[in-house]
């Protein structure tokens, strides 16, 4: 599709993040991944290990007519914590940290004003610690970690972490809902 543009996030486990975007309106498209490290095609094992720089990211294709890049960002920030330097509640390391990846000056440009906005309305208690940086190179994780909470929704991990992730995006964005 013509009019599809990418977004790249990375908010702790990446299975969380993708199991909340499925449910997103104008979201077509959803790839767990690695990000923003230095080692060349890493694997699960390796950024788990928390020195390959990388976080775990979802790339999003999503088509703006539908949801804008903002409303992106604005899910993102209601589904996870972004105060909390390499941690999204009990899982720890430089894999897990906030980061939004921009594709180009206007996503970057959106990022950095939506920060600026939640700063200054203090939404949240402590200071937003998410990174934003420029995306250089998107690693496909392996297959096991795609579609991974459609999968195993029934795990202990994905009812205590995930399915809560899911539950708040119904109840804050349900008019961004497909």
């Amino acid at each position: 599709m013509p009019n599809q543009r990418k977004a790249t996030l990375g908010g702790g486990c990446f299975w969380c993040l993708e199991a909340v975007y499925e449910e997103v309106g104008g979201v077509s498209d959803i790839v767990s991944g690695y990000a923003g490290g230095h080692v060349p095609n890493p694997s699960y094992r390796q950024v788990c290990n928390g020195t390959t720089g990388h976080a775990e990211v979802v790339q999003l294709t999503y088509d703006p007519s539908v949801i804008g890049y903002r409303d992106l960002l604005e899910i993102f920030f209601t589904i996870h914590n972004p105060t909390t330097k390499d941690r999204e509640g009990a899982d720890i390391g430089p894999q897990y940290r906030s980061i939004i990846l921009y594709h180009d000056a206007d996503q970057k440009q959106t990022a950095e004003a939506l920060i600026d906005d939640l700063e200054a309305e203090g939404v949240f208690d402590d200071s937003i610690v998410t990174e934003v940086e420029p995306l250089d190179t998107f690693y496909r994780a392996e297959d096991k970690h795609q579609n991974y909470y459609e999968r195993n929704s029934s795990l202990p991990y994905c009812q205590a972490v995930i399915s809560p992730k899911v539950s708040k995006l119904r109840e804050k964005h349900a008019e961004r809902l497909q």
